[in-house]
């Protein structure tokens, strides 16, 4: 029976990661050994940053429900407390969107959460 080398799928494992480390910087996207540690490397940075961003919006929407509720003379914490008692139930995402975009709206539901404490 032959002998098979594997030149070919060597190649082309090879040509992937250089591929996927194009743009890196230096010998880091040209030379094999670098370019895999560099792809490994980003490749956890980007695990590690689909994550944080979840965090980060979450942290974001939440600063802004904060700024929104100051000038009706509450703090976060109250105002979210007073919708869960009044029953609303919108996340923290559309809550900030409203503080953005809709302020008549926001003033409505900044209400009706006063009135439930």
């Amino acid at each position: 029976m032959a002998r098979v080398k594997g030149a070919m799928m060597t190649r082309k494992r090879r040509n992937k990661v250089l591929k996927s480390a194009k743009g890196y910087w230096g010998a880091k996207s040209k030379h094999f050994k670098m370019a895999k540690e560099a792809v490994m490397k980003s490749g956890n940075y980007a695990f590690i940053g689909r994550k944080q961003k979840k965090r980060d919006f979450r942290s974001l929407w939440i600063t802004r429900i904060s700024a929104a509720v100051r000038p009706y003379g509450m703090n976060y914490s109250t105002f979210m407390h007073g919708l869960k008692l009044a029953g609303v139930d919108l996340n923290r995402k559309m809550l900030s969107e409203l503080a953005v975009s809709d302020k008549d709206a926001f003033a409505a539901v900044v209400e009706r959460a006063k009135a439930a404490l």
